[in-house]
């Protein structure tokens, strides 16, 4: 964390127009902070960077960028901590990768309204599911090893279904691998862990497409993912403290602020 705040100082005195360049930090922090502990993460980067003057095919890359670098940062403290398996996480980033540049190909060919209309049924639906689960509270015992094998294995086609989502649209993608985790009876700790898995190979299937198509400006990605990586890390200090009640109630706030968003955008 020291690291990647010596390297934005470094940055931002190198560069004409710092003050945006630091509100970009700030937006990512902010951002990934959130979107670590209950997803949503994009409802505050791209209208944030939009209203700096980016153009939101720029703020969608350099999104993928920034979330992809922070998710990064959070497997690499997992991997440290010896809290994912490898075989889990080579399985996961692979078809979240696949998934990730298939959404993104797709999507190019597909309306954002009619992308709208389906993430805001999607969210309906998480939101139910979110209010009716009983196993917040009924997971914390369960052998988490055991169940994480048993998903990597039978249900591989939920997580690259994610990755594709997030990869070419991606409104409310964590909050849902939260809740397929939560529903597959793990606890809301490592159910977060594990989507910061699929958020890095989805974010990084996507960023290949939107690179290749020339949106992405690297000082505003570089800026956004510094404070990306901060905010993730500090989501992943603070992830221990914060209880099923809680967690719950952020999810359920999270949910309804991506659907007021995707009603506004339908509207």
């Amino acid at each position: 964390m020291l690291v990647s705040i010596g390297l934005a100082t470094a940055f931002l005195g190198r560069r004409e127009g710092n003050y945006q360049l630091f509100t970009l930090m700030l937006i990512g922090l902010g951002a990934s902070f959130i979107g670590t502990l209950a997803g949503g993460g994009g409802l505050i980067t791209v209208p944030g960077m939009m209203l700096t003057g980016i153009p939101i095919q720029t703020s969608i890359a350099t999104n993928k960028f920034s979330s992809g670098i922070a998710a990064l940062s959070s497997v690499f403290y997992l991997i440290r901590n010896k809290q994912l398996s490898v075989h889990f996480l080579l399985i996961t980033i692979l078809i979240a990768v696949l998934g990730g540049i298939g959404g993104a190909l797709v999507t190019t060919n597909i309306q954002e309204e009619t992308m709208n209309i389906i993430a805001f049924a999607l969210l309906c639906f998480a939101l139910i599911v979110t209010i009716k689960n009983k196993q917040w509270t009924a997971t914390i015992q369960q052998d988490k090893k055991q169940k994480q094998q048993k998903t990597t294995k039978k249900r591989l086609y939920i997580p690259f279904l994610i990755a594709a989502y997030d990869g070419g649209f991606g409104p409310g993608s964590a909050t849902f691998s939260i809740l397929f985790y939560l529903k597959s009876n793990f606890t809301y700790i490592k159910a977060v862990q594990m989507t910061r898995v699929i958020i890095l190979g989805s974010c990084t299937g996507g960023f290949i497409i939107y690179y290749q198509n020339g949106f992405i400006n690297w000082y505003y990605a570089i800026c956004m993912a510094v404070g990306s990586i901060i905010g993730s890390q500090i989501g992943l200090l603070v992830l221990p403290k914060v209880s099923q009640k809680a967690a719950k109630t952020l999810l359920v706030v999270i949910i309804s602020a991506l659907m007021l968003q995707m009603i506004v955008k339908i509207i």
